[in-house]
């Protein structure tokens, strides 16, 4: 196709391109055009087919022209992908398109190119692999999550404590100073769900007693046009449950599972804090891996890429909508260093032909069956159907990447 390319901008991964279809192709077009709806189209004392060209150009005059931006603008992608090689990292945008009569076509492409990753330093590398200690008082403190989670909640008649869980009935004053009606809460107390000074009157009611006076609202609360107003708060306290913690025993560890002693038990939860020390410990030193390498072997990466996973991430977490902007603030930066271990790993993947083979995943769909006591064909038939084949074998090919990294820094 003979048009003009003209780069406006090279910054990074961005291209700016102006792009200018000659007259001459945009008049082929439109004939072309203009045939093809006078082979279909019906115009009164014509056969199909046979109304003059002119005659049909005038009369579909804003259909020919936009197929011919459409056809002209796609070729025109394919001619500037052909001739520069470009390799896209997401939906290139067109924009200011220009198109008079009797004038070329133009526009300008606007797209990002994948980064070209060199990774020309990759050993020499210090990494330390700390695992941490799993001590007596580390399977006590877990052992006294597990009874916080079989913790029995009962009524009683004092005024509420701290760790108490209360159920009110709470109104707040509008701007006017208007207490609005009354909602139900059930608050544990000391657990952040109200604020220190709305906790504090609960504290002095009994259950069936109403309380209302001024409350502070604390400097660091979130709404910044809330922080540090007094306003009235109008408070009913309909009742007070205490929590009780089974006791520590063999009865306990029965009811956790299959165990026959508390000191079964203690034995398992051990296990589980040693073997998530060493994942921790195995993360950690991938973390570090990633950070030296990135130090050493700088590139850039799309932002779009890193806007989808922004996005992804925000869907995932159902991130309301007045909270879109802050979040993708924060989580920017958590993005961009994914985004960046991916190209790492995918690289190295190439380079040292470590990428997951047939035979890796089925090694490790047959791992997955005799764990679940299952048929490898029926375990492969499943995660094929809920798509997590891909992530097995992303997941094969990152350990086989790290395990030759860990290799050339150890």
């Amino acid at each position: 196709m003979n048009i003009e390319i003209t780069p406006q901008k090279s910054d990074g991964l961005e291209r700016l391109i102006q792009v200018r279809v000659p007259v001459e192709t945009v008049r082929d077009a439109e004939d072309q055009a203009a045939r093809r709806y006078a082979s279909t189209v019906r115009l009164p004392g014509f056969r199909p087919g046979k109304a003059p060209a002119a005659m049909i150009k005038r009369r579909f005059k804003d259909a020919i022209r936009q197929q011919v931006i459409e056809s002209l603008v796609q070729e025109a992608f394919k001619e500037v992908m052909d001739r520069e090689k470009y390799e896209v990292a997401s939906q290139p945008h067109v924009h200011d398109v220009k198109f008079e009569e009797g004038q070329p076509l133009s526009f300008e492409l606007h797209l990002e190119v994948r980064p070209e990753v060199t990774l020309s330093s990759t050993t020499g590398f210090r990494i330390e692999r700390n695992v941490a200690q799993v001590t007596d008082a580390t399977v006590t403190e877990q052992l006294d999550q597990m009874r916080e989670q079989k913790a029995a909640w009962s009524p009683v008649d004092d005024k509420p404590q701290p760790n108490d869980m209360v159920t009110v009935q709470l109104a707040l004053a509008d701007e006017s100073g208007k207490l609005s009606d009354s909602k139900e809460y059930r608050i544990v107390l000391g657990s952040d769900q109200a604020i220190p000074g709305v906790e504090e009157l609960i504290m002095t009611l009994t259950a069936g007693e109403t309380a209302e006076r001024d409350v502070r609202w604390p400097d660091d609360f979130p709404d910044e046009s809330q922080r540090g107003v007094t306003k009235p708060v109008r408070v009913t306290l309909e009742e007070v449950k205490r929590k009780t913690l089974p006791p520590l025993d063999d009865d306990f560890a029965r009811e956790m599972g299959d165990f026959d002693s508390l000191d079964a038990l203690k034995s398992a939860v051990r296990k589980d804090l040693e073997s998530n020390a060493e994942r921790e410990a195995d993360a950690s030193v991938r973390q570090q891996l990633v950070e030296e390498i990135t130090a050493a072997n700088p590139f850039d990466v799309p932002p779009s890429w890193i806007n989808q996973l922004v996005s992804a991430y925000l869907q995932a977490y159902q991130i309301p909508e007045d909270g879109a902007d802050r979040f993708r603030a924060e989580f920017r930066p958590v993005a961009e260093r994914q985004v960046r271990r991916d190209l790492i790993v995918e690289t190295i993947a190439k380079d040292q032909n470590l990428a997951a083979t047939e035979a890796d995943i089925d090694e490790r769909v047959a791992e997955v069956a005799a764990a679940r006591n299952t048929d490898p064909g029926q375990v492969y038939a499943s995660l094929q159907k809920a798509g997590r084949l891909k992530e097995i074998e992303q997941g094969i090919t990152e350990d086989k990447v790290f395990k030759w990294l860990i290799q050339q820094n150890s």
